[in-house]
């Protein structure tokens, strides 16, 4: 017989750690970036990005990403990989020409 309990545990697992993996990426992209990359694209500093990820890693740490401010973690490290990160990337490394 399945253990329901069992894979839930393990698929909540799954996802907490691809949460803190992906909050630990984004917070180390972050750090590794030139601080006016931020401003040249038009989004928030260095510094209010930084903040925002390292609270959210440790919301991650603290509560399941399934709750109700683990979402909101996920949700702002998204945004940082999703929108933030390729834009950075890309006024760094200049024309691709």
């Amino acid at each position: 017989m399945i253990q329901v309990d069992g894979i839930v545990s393990v698929i909540l697992l799954v996802i907490r750690i691809v949460a803190l993996g992906g909050a630990a990426f984004a917070l180390i992209h972050a750090a590794r970036q030139r601080k006016d990359a931020f401003t040249a694209v038009d989004k928030l500093s260095k510094p209010i990005w930084l903040s925002i990820l390292a609270v959210a890693f440790l919301v991650l740490l603290l509560f399941p990403a399934v709750q109700l401010f683990g979402i909101v973690a996920v949700v702002a490290v998204c945004v940082y990989l999703v929108d933030v990160r390729p834009r950075v990337d890309d006024v760094q490394r200049g024309p691709r020409w």
